[in-house]
């Protein structure tokens, strides 16, 4: 007997890991380096200003600061909130009752919430740190200055592709609810959480990665 070809393990981060195992796709290796991928995203305005905050020599104070430790705490407290709404979520527990979820809409505007959520406190927190940088050594005001024109140029183009994950749980709802009503529900919240959770981190690398300059 003609043994199955074995789907490859996807590589990635854990977010493209798990959308792709919930749209069962077979996700291959890029076959561009990350600068050339990177470039797709990028037109020659983005690009001219990426190059003058690459080599731009800002101005810092004469007694140069670092990332002030309540700023960093505020960062932490602002992740470990949406972190607690989205495990605490009641629509998504194990064990709802399923009355009144015959379709996705509620799914839908609790996935459409904590996206804005996470939208809209990763923004807050990467101008503030990047202000707290600026007013640092002129190495981190020059990431500062990288920052603000990549999250100006990317910004666009992922908010497009994040947008399309509440399509693909919509798919794999109607799939889950077809294995029987609470067994399947209790699935694809799982799946969903573990989803959004992944989001989250994803969203935060930028965050992550100021706080550790």
């Amino acid at each position: 007997m003609a043994q199955a070809a074995l789907r490859p393990t996807v590589r990635g981060p854990t977010f493209i890991r798990l959308l792709a195992r919930l749209a069962e796709l077979d996700v291959a290796a890029p076959g561009s380096s990350l600068p050339e991928q990177l470039g797709q995203w990028l037109d020659w305005k983005h690009a001219l200003s990426l190059a003058a905050a690459l080599d731009s020599r800002p101005a810092v104070p004469e007694h140069a600061a670092t990332v002030p430790d309540d700023l960093s705490a505020e960062c932490t407290r602002a992740r470990e909130t949406l972190l607690a709404a989205l495990r605490h979520d009641p629509l998504l527990a194990s064990g709802t009752p399923a009355a009144g979820e015959s379709d996705f809409a509620p799914y839908r505007q609790v996935c459409l919430a904590r996206q804005r959520a996470a939208q809209a406190t990763v923004g807050r927190l990467r101008g503030r740190l990047r202000d707290a940088l600026m007013a640092a050594s002129p190495e981190q005001a020059r990431l500062a200055e990288v920052d603000a024109v990549m999250e100006v140029a990317l910004t666009p183009r992922e908010h497009s592709l994040l947008a399309k994950v509440p399509a693909l749980l919509e798919r794999r709802f109607e799939s889950h609810r077809g294995a029987g009503q609470t067994h399947g529900l209790d699935a694809f919240r799982r799946e969903m959480q573990s989803v959004l959770l992944a989001e989250l981190d994803l969203r935060f690398q930028p965050v992550d990665a100021l706080l550790a300059a």
